[in-house]
């Protein structure tokens, strides 16, 4: 009987040790998972928010094409016309081409610049500003090249062109979770800028 009462007080003793090695092992596990916990969270987070500003930037690039395509493409004989929104009628629908396109890509930030009166910058120069967004159309923007002859000398011209810029405010969500690394660390929003530059047809 006393061997069975020691081999049990054994077997009951290794158990216990098992047991409290256990614990030691889980309490381990969990600080090393609270300690990775932010960085990944960090992780994530930037490696999402930094594709959606990628992707952003590509789609106002093509936006700007788009409304630079359109506007090069528009006369020039009602420019000096200015209608309801402060500026001619050709300028007003390529603000209204930018505002449909942001509100067709879901855009956090679709500007409503569909109902924005323009301000003036120069003869053939408009800007549009609504909710952070700054539409620019200039329809006579100059560009200079050079012809180069099969001759030692080379002449220069000028094209007149349509150049639309538009800054298009981002709010960074990196800037929400960085401060789980780096105590009062901030990542504040920013301004893309696209630009989009194509030659008067009319």
């Amino acid at each position: 009987m006393s061997g069975f009462a020691s081999s049990f007080r054994v077997l009951l003793q290794t158990m216990k040790r098992f047991a409290r090695r256990m614990r030691e092992q889980d309490g381990a596990e969990l600080v090393e998972f609270a300690i990775s916990l932010p960085l990944l969270v960090v992780f994530v987070v930037g490696i999402y928010d930094f594709g959606a500003a990628f992707t952003l930037k590509q789609k106002l690039g093509n936006i700007t094409l788009e409304a630079a395509r359109i506007a090069a493409s528009q006369p020039m004989n009602d420019l000096s016309n200015a209608v309801a929104c402060g500026a001619p009628a050709s300028v007003c629908e390529i603000r209204d081409i930018v505002a449909t396109d942001l509100q067709k890509n879901h855009a956090d930030n679709n500007c409503q610049l569909a109902g924005v009166t323009a301000s003036p910058i120069a003869t053939l120069d408009w800007t549009f500003t609504s909710s952070g967004c700054i539409l620019e159309i200039n329809r006579g923007f100059l560009v200079s090249a050079t012809l180069q002859d099969p001759l030692p000398s080379s002449s220069s011209y000028t094209i007149e062109a349509t150049q639309v810029t538009l800054t298009y405010p981002y709010q960074w969500q990196f800037g929400r979770v960085i401060g789980l690394l780096v105590t009062g660390a901030n990542f504040s929003a920013s301004a893309f800028s696209s630009q989009a530059t194509m030659e008067n047809l009319n």
